[in-house]
């Protein structure tokens, strides 16, 4: 089976600065794939470089066995890859329903699907959405992302600056969308967050792969979650 997300020895610098060197990964269809790692250690470069943003200078990237690795960002998303980008970036301007609208391309996930897996969004629906609150914004960032219709969703720090009660929220919307078979990529830092989600995990240092494997033989890798991830 084509994986939906195939990584292969990517190399990507910001200016003069080598961040990526050598990153391989892979997401099978249907699966959530979880990267963890601390600040500064490529994660967000690893998603810029999936989607076009800040393309490597070596290696390559397939997205249901195309190679993407130098298509331009719009034609990726075209491709099927939702984003759901750090800090959010939704319209604040917009109520949220022009947020999903706007957003909104392909067959299969509509307002009311987006309403069903978020309730919250129907009640503040016509809310501005800067006047919503930091978990709502959450929300509503991963709903316009799924009005684009993606096979791939790409999350960077999902959970970022959430209350405890809307990281089990968030997980739970996330579970639900693991069960209609959407692949996701997901940058996190929040490990029992990862573990309680992912099929597979990758833990990042200094722009390189350093372990990969289940969530179980990460919990089981006590050097590796002291070493790289603090914990």
């Amino acid at each position: 089976m084509t994986d939906a997300l195939l990584v292969e020895d990517v190399h990507t610098y910001y200016g003069d600065s080598y961040v990526l060197q050598g990153v391989s990964l892979r997401v099978a269809p249907g699966q959530l794939v979880a990267v963890l790692g601390r600040n500064g250690v490529g994660k967000t470069t690893l998603i810029r470089s999936v989607v076009g943003f800040t393309p490597p200078r070596r290696g390559r990237i397939w997205l249901r066995g195309q190679e993407v690795t130098h298509r331009p960002s719009h034609a990726i998303a075209r491709m099927g890859v939702g984003l759901v980008p750090q800090g959010r970036r939704i319209f604040p301007s917009l109520s949220v329903e022009e947020n999903l609208v706007v957003a909104a391309r392909g067959e299969g996930w509509t307002l009311e699907r987006v309403y069903e897996l978020f309730p919250r969004l129907r009640e503040r629906a016509h809310h501005r959405g800067g006047k919503l609150s930091g978990g709502e914004q959450q929300m509503l960032a991963i709903g316009r992302a799924l009005m684009t219709n993606p096979s791939l969703l790409l999350l960077d720090e999902p959970s970022e600056g959430l209350a405890p009660k809307l990281v089990l929220d968030l997980a739970h919307a996330l579970l639900q969308l693991k069960e209609r078979g959407l692949s996701v990529l997901m940058v996190e830092q929040n490990l029992p967050l990862a573990l309680r989600l992912a099929d597979y995990v990758y833990v990042m240092s200094k722009g390189t792969v350093v372990f990969e494997g289940s969530p179980e033989a990460l919990r089981r890798a006590e050097e590796v979650r002291r070493r790289y991830l603090g914990v």
